[in-house]
């Protein structure tokens, strides 16, 4: 058996290990959704947790784990009456990212099913988590509908499962724990605000803190046994201290002073909905009980909030998850102005700088996890509690786009886009992106199997329903007119004589459902000196954010190519993060010569390589310009106009659906924007068509050719 790296060896990582030790002590918290780069221990600190949670009293023999003494009356096992059980430590549960509904929340087995009119269910990890820790790593890579159903099941406590009128309910209450690292990609608002806390963590900069790091690690990978052992200790104590919050929850009390206080907070942050006070009322009170006190003071509000805010003040795409602190005191220090009142319950360890039995602390904090310890074994006599992590991010600070020194908005002319002979010259500084608007829909024609999303039209697991054909493996999705139908004809040869219908495997028939996938979205914008003037720059930069934001509602990936001065540059590979994409846009410089070729050739060469990664994921490429190519011509080779020509033709031959944006200005127009869109077989749409509200959209569809090897 794995020897799991113990909690309180932990080096650092305060609020990470405060959050997953108040959800231990209150489960009804709503869990912990950890956020932070990779390599911090993230995984370590939620598997460790596990260990220390009190052991469980479960039916014997019960697969939903069963309280025996308040046993579940709709437990698919049941009914259970009511006695002693069998103890068992608590569960921690994986759920994989590649997981399939049936794995989440188990099977119904539909054959018996209808012929024995048996509800046979196979219990799915729901269920194996009851009771315990359910852990879910890179959550923000798991489809939509598996997190709904998952955070449903939080929310509410049980598990349903529905198959063509026969369903299950089980009970499924969990310590729900994920963790993701922002840059693969954010979780949408609505589910960030169905984890009860976030927390952000990061490697440490201290230095006698990363050695401590090491040195532990080392010490445990040499023998897992004897370290665990070195630390048993200070991991009893920490169970003993859970298990009596534990008792102290209920009598905590959460007075109206505290209510009032957790009200002004969240209001005064403008969070959306009353799950954040909820929440928030709920921390406050696990951190009362963490430290042993019956009554809910300043410093528990503060707390939780700072555990419970940060990622409900999300409330649009592409905001940075945080919590100015502040503004946070000063909306406490008003509400104490406003409304002072004695304390409650005053005694001689009142005060937040008090010592004492009410003083936090605990044997998973002070000098063992702080730095500079040196590696030593022995436990301090008194250890301060993990605090919560400063947080502060502020507001975004948005930089004056007023003070470059991009010249006044001109559409120019030919000159324009040399950028002066030394070609890469005349670089300006980046402006800003104008207010971004809501666009109209771009699919990729035909059919797909990608991974589920929103903009094209693709077979999936959800959907309206199209058809029936033979299950492919496990049956999951009945078609159960096709299936009569397929057994009706075998009735009398297989000596039916009562009224039920005799079915077999091979009568069986599976729907086949029709609904949405996510494409890879690549854009490739350019930044040459012809696309540089300051308004004509901030419209451009505000529709290619306005694509974005489209692209993240509809759970694409993003890839962002610049072509500028004499080559294209891969800005952002392929990715699920559409905030980084907003980023590198938003820093984007521009000046110089305009190479469309090189433009192209490089969204050839990735779509190359993202089709080999992922060939199921249909690509829509995005191309944003005016149609002009200058760059250095070699003697007698092709003009640069004619080379994006050829590249436009080879990304055409290749069957890339595309959308060619045409930023070209003024009273006089080439339309060399739209004979680009021409060569690559794809769609031209002005600035103006691109908006949702456009008359001219209602009839436009992007077009695309067949690949003629595909079809061969």
């Amino acid at each position: 058996m794995t020897t799991t790296y113990p909690f309180s060896a932990i080096v650092g990582m305060d609020g990470l290990r405060l959050a997953l030790l108040l959800n231990a002590v209150s489960p009804a918290v709503g869990g912990v959704l950890v956020r932070g780069e990779k390599g911090t221990a993230k995984s370590t600190a939620v598997r460790a947790i596990a260990s220390l949670l009190p052991e469980v009293d479960v039916v014997a023999g019960c697969r939903f784990s069963c309280d025996p003494a308040t046993p579940d009356p709709s437990c698919p096992d049941g009914p259970h009456e009511p006695g002693t059980g069998e103890a068992r430590p608590a569960r921690m549960v994986e759920l994989p990212v590649g997981a399939s509904e049936d794995r989440l929340v188990g099977a119904l087995d539909i054959e018996r099913a209808l012929s024995d009119g048996v509800k046979a269910f196979e219990p799915g990890l729901l269920a194996d988590a009851h009771r315990g820790v359910l852990y879910v790593d890179e959550v923000n890579l798991l489809h939509d509908h598996l997190i709904d159903l998952l955070l449903d099941a939080a929310a509410m406590g049980a598990s349903y499962v529905e198959r063509e009128g026969v369903s299950v309910r089980h009970a499924a209450r969990f310590l729900l724990v994920g963790t993701m690292n922002p840059e693969e990609g954010e979780l949408r608002p609505q589910l960030l605000d169905r984890f009860g806390l976030t927390v952000e963590v990061a490697a440490s900069r201290d230095t006698e803190e990363r050695v401590e790091v090491v040195r532990r690690r080392l010490a445990y990978d040499e023998d897992p046994e004897g370290f665990a052992a070195r630390w048993a200790a200070d991991e009893e104590a920490l169970r003993e201290r859970i298990a009596a919050a534990r008792a102290l929850l209920p009598r905590v009390a959460l007075g109206d002073r505290a209510l009032r206080q957790i009200a002004a907070v969240c209001a005064g942050f403008e969070v959306d909905g009353m799950r954040a006070d909820i929440v928030t009322a709920r921390t406050a009170t696990a951190l009362a009980a963490w430290a042993g006190r019956t009554d809910v003071r300043t410093e528990d509000v503060r707390g939780a909030a700072l555990l419970s805010l940060p990622h409900r003040r999300r409330r649009a795409p592409f905001d940075a998850p945080g919590l100015d602190e502040d503004k946070l005191d000063e909306i406490l220090r008003q509400f104490e102005e406003d409304e002072p009142e004695p304390d409650p319950d005053p005694g001689p360890e009142d005060g937040p700088g008090g010592s004492g039995p009410d003083d936090p602390g605990g044997p998973e904090g002070g000098p063992r996890e702080g730095a500079g310890d040196g590696g030593r074994e022995q436990a301090p006599p008194a250890e301060p509690e993990p605090s919560v992590p400063d947080q502060r991010t502020g507001e975004h600070e948005t930089a004056d786009r007023e003070t470059d020194s991009a010249p006044a908005d001109h559409d120019g002319g030919p000159g324009e886009a040399d950028g002066g002979a030394g070609g890469a010259g005349g670089e300006r500084a980046a402006v800003g992106a104008a207010e971004p608007f809501r666009t109209r829909r771009l699919d990729v024609p035909g059919l797909g199997e990608g991974a589920a999303g929103r903009r094209s039209r693709a077979r999936s697991a959800h959907g309206r329903t199209t058809g029936a054909r033979r299950p492919r493996g496990t049956l999951s999705a009945l078609h159960l007119s096709a299936t009569v139908r397929a057994a009706a004809p075998h009735q009398l040869a297989r000596g039916r004589r009562g009224p039920g219908l005799l079915v077999r495997r091979d009568d069986l028939r599976e729907a086949v459902r029709e609904g949405r996938e996510g494409n890879l979205v690549l854009f490739v914008v350019d930044a040459s000196g012809s696309m540089a003037a300051r308004k004509r720059m901030s419209a451009i930069k505000g529709a290619v954010l306005s694509l974005l934001l489209d692209a993240y509602q509809r759970r694409d990936k993003v890839g962002l190519i610049t072509f500028r001065g004499a080559d294209a540059e891969l800005a952002l590979p392929p990715t699920s993060s559409v905030d980084t994409a907003a980023a590198r846009l938003e820093r984007l410089p521009t000046g110089g010569r305009t190479p469309l070729a090189a433009g192209l050739l490089k969204a050839r060469e990735v779509l190359r390589v993202e089709r080999l990664r992922d060939p199921a994921r249909r690509p829509l490429l995005v191309v944003v310009t005016d149609g002009r190519a200058t760059e250095a011509r070699r003697s007698g080779g092709p003009t640069p106009v004619e080379r994006a020509g050829r590249a436009a033709r080879m990304l055409a031959g290749d069957g890339v659906a595309s959308v060619v944006v045409d930023c070209e200005s003024g009273p006089v127009r080439l339309g060399l924007a739209g004979a680009l869109a021409h060569e690559l077989r794809g769609t031209p749409v002005t600035l103006d068509e691109l908006r949702a509200d456009s008359v001219t959209a209602l009839v436009r569809d992007v077009r695309t050719v067949s690949n003629p090897r595909r079809a061969a």
